[in-house]
């Protein structure tokens, strides 16, 4: 079996579900990202992401309770899974690895 493949924005997205612990869906999930990136981030690009994210394994959803601020509309929120958060790490770690090779380490 080949290793999944993670997308430097699917790998955003991933790392921002696991940092809103029970909270992440479409609507956080941009706005957290677009807080700690200053980008412009798409709320479909998200939503396109988590879906690609939960085919691979790396998140599951489930739909919260509906509620009058959201018109009796029902949110699906996005927990990172097991096998989501082994990925994070070997991406971390292959990350990690690179920056410590880099011979003068000075990038500026």
């Amino acid at each position: 079996m080949s290793r999944a493949y993670l997308g430097e924005f699917e790998e955003l997205v991933l790392l921002t579900v696991a940092v809103l612990e029970g909270e992440a869906y479409g609507v956080t999930i941009a706005a957290e990202l677009k807080q700690r990136t200053n980008r412009t981030i798409s709320l479909s690009g998200v939503h396109i992401a988590l879906y690609r994210l939960e085919e691979k394994g790396f998140v599951r959803s489930e739909l919260g309770g509906a509620t009058a601020a959201r018109g009796g509309r029902r949110k699906r929120l996005f927990t990172i899974t097991a096998t989501g958060k082994h990925m994070l790490s070997e991406m971390r770690q292959i990350r990690n690895e690179l920056w410590n090779s880099i011979p003068n380490p000075s990038l500026s």
